[in-house]
């Protein structure tokens, strides 16, 4: 018989890469992991991982067993959160994604205030991968969140999609320009935005090109980023729907990344889709809205 704690085990392994990654998550030591992983290879009767000093990668095995064991788990997950959760027991907890703009949240909170003062919910912030995660365990009932990704394990409601700009001080001399060529900033200082999730793309955009900027500023918070571009420390990419006063964006030569905003709902807050409370209508009719455009 497969336990529960197996198809963890394999699933975090997956989804952090190593095994000393992957016991971290499970809170466990590597050898009790390696055991467990070999433990469900001897079940299976197949080798899920090849192993080396560089890397782990699925078999084809594996690769097969991925979606099964996501089931398995969601299943483990749908159970004992339609024990738990009554829609209208306590607060509805919305997981908002850390890289989506203040403003909008700011809006988006008012908004549900506005029209039910006496509602409850919990806002909690994450990246992509933590959402996923706590919604996994019946952490969080929504998420707002990247969606569309091609690896959906929830019910999926995708709201917009936005591209990626350039942004720069409103008193650079391209600041005027509709499109910049990564070429062109080369000698500019740039400014980090840590937790974006296309960061790794970004930064392949510029060495690709031979753009080795000097970095100024390493940062996960994304108002510090625009008041600092504001300022004239520097420049950044980052999504479209960002604004700020003193800062302009252009669309960035040959780099067409897009990213779909939305909400993901974790299987026993189904019901939420269908009769959304005010916090997720107030999320859906924010960030409907079409994408800002690049000035």
């Amino acid at each position: 018989m497969i336990e529960r704690y197996l198809v963890r085990y394999f699933l975090a392994v997956v989804d952090h890469g190593t095994f000393s990654a992957a016991a971290q998550h499970c809170r466990v030591t590597q050898p009790t992991l390696s055991v467990g992983i070999g433990k469900l290879e001897a079940l299976l009767e197949a080798p899920l991982f090849e192993r080396s000093n560089r890397a782990v990668r699925l078999t084809a095995a594996g690769t097969r067993f991925v979606e099964h064991a996501r089931r398995i788990e969601n299943a483990f997950n749908l159970a004992k959160c339609a024990v738990q959760f009554e829609p209208d027991a306590g607060a509805v907890r919305l997981g908002v994604l850390n890289s989506l703009p203040g403003p909008e949240l700011a809006r988006m909170t008012a908004l549900a205030l506005a029209r039910a003062p006496a509602a409850t919910f919990e806002l909690v912030p994450g990246t992509a991968r933590e959402l996923h995660a706590k919604l996994n365990q019946g952490r969080i009932d929504v998420a707002l969140t990247l969606t569309a990704t091609g690896t959906a394990t929830f019910l999926e409601s995708p709201l917009r999609t936005e591209g990626f700009g350039l942004f720069l001080p409103a008193t650079h001399a391209l600041a005027g320009r509709d499109v910049i060529a990564a070429e062109e900033v080369a000698h500019d200082v740039m400014i980090v935005r840590r937790h974006c999730e296309s960061l790794a793309a970004i930064s392949r955009h510029f060495t690709d090109k031979d753009v080795r900027p000097h970095f100024a500023l390493r940062t996960t918070n994304d108002d510090r980023v625009l008041q600092m571009i504001a300022a004239g420390l520097g420049i950044t990419v980052m999504p479209t729907s960002f604004t700020a006063p003193g800062v302009r964006s252009a669309r960035l030569q040959g780099f067409d990344l897009r990213r779909t905003i939305g909400l993901a709902f974790a299987p026993a807050a189904h019901p939420l889709e269908q009769a959304p409370p005010g916090i997720v209508l107030a999320a859906i009719e924010t960030f409907s809205s079409p994408a800002r455009p690049i000035i």
